[in-house]
């Protein structure tokens, strides 16, 4: 079998091969190891006990019908088979299962809960996810939403404390457009929070900054140029911010910048579509790991293998990224 090396963990390792996975645990932390032929190294783990558990996922996308459109174009448009249930609820729900079995502290859905920004997809994403999580599921909009100017999920501002951690949810759509931005208020929140913060401070958003190194674009999809600089300056200058984690762009990436050094601003790929993910925070007294983690159930399996050959096959390589952007530690600041 030719194994796709997924997923290295302080201690576990995920490999896939089309709809089969295998998985290694119990591994030691930190080590070279040679499994069945397959070379991985496991991370570091952070000193001290591990004392959370930190869930996301993004772009869920309930109600769509047809993926892989994107400004009208799409090569090949795959929709569910006659028959089968819509596969945003066929991945969502195995999402939703397998975040359930890890016994997360907190789940965060970092936007694009819906296709159209319908009452009725809102009500689906809220029937999927709030039986299994209750109190601990924080939620906030995406463009999906803010385009058609749907009313729901637009706080600006959340947070949740878990042991040895601080998360902080911010909105960062703009009413009536794709792209995204911050208002001052929302600086001033995340500044203050960070300012008096007792341990690390994770910082989820939907949109992904502006690469301050490039040349700037009126209309940039992510966060506007002038608000990416903001925000990069504002983690600059506060050490308990660990780190900006996004969705949006349905890929796999990793960033980082002079003035924030290995502070990652990372975006995780999307539920709905090859590669399937949500991603793991493991909260340790001296650090915290990000673990991407490729939905496994067999129903999700056989729908993102499908949809891995979107955009004429350039879809993979684009959505699924390199390991390190997938499975690293955040830094210790």
């Amino acid at each position: 079998m030719a194994w796709e090396l997924t997923t290295v963990a302080d201690d576990e390792v995920v490999a896939f091969d089309g709809t089969e996975v295998s998985h290694w645990v119990g591994l030691e932390p930190d080590t070279d190891h040679d499994l069945d032929g397959l070379h991985a190294r496991t991370l570091p783990r952070p000193p001290g006990e591990r004392l959370a558990t930190i869930a996301t996922v993004n772009d869920v996308h309930f109600g769509e019908v047809e993926c892989g459109v994107l400004d009208g174009w799409g090569d090949p448009i795959l929709r569910s088979d006659p028959g089968e249930a819509p596969y945003p609820e066929v991945m969502n729900r195995a999402a939703v299962a397998e975040m359930a079995a890890a016994e997360p502290d907190v789940v965060l859905v970092k936007g694009d809960l819906t296709s159209d920004g319908t009452d009725e997809q809102y009500q689906a994403f809220l029937a999927c996810y709030q039986p299994a999580f209750g109190e601990r599921l924080v939620h906030v909009r995406g463009n999906h939403e803010s385009y058609p100017q749907a009313p729901f999920a637009a706080v600006p501002f959340q947070t949740r404390t878990v042991p040895g951690a601080i998360v902080a949810l911010l909105d960062t759509s703009l009413a009536g457009r794709e792209s995204g931005g911050l208002t001052v208020d929302q600086f001033e929140q995340l500044d203050e929070l960070a300012a008096s913060a007792d341990r690390p401070v994770l910082a989820f958003g939907h949109h992904h900054v502006w690469d301050p190194a490039t040349t700037r674009e009126a209309g940039y999809f992510g966060i506007n140029p002038e608000d990416s600089e903001r925000l990069i300056a504002l983690i600059a200058r506060r050490p308990a911010i660990v780190g900006w984690f996004a969705g949006h762009t349905h890929r796999n990436r990793v960033r980082r910048f002079p003035a924030t050094g290995d502070v990652p601003f990372a975006e995780v790929s999307c539920v709905k579509d090859f590669p399937g993910a949500w991603a793991e925070y493991r909260v340790f007294e001296g650090g915290v790991l990000q673990v991407f983690r490729r939905i496994s159930a067999p129903e999700a399996l056989a729908w993102s293998e499908r949809t891995k050959v979107m955009y004429a096959g350039a879809y993979h390589d684009y959505a699924f990224g390199q390991l390190e952007d997938r499975c690293f530690a955040l830094p210790s600041r």
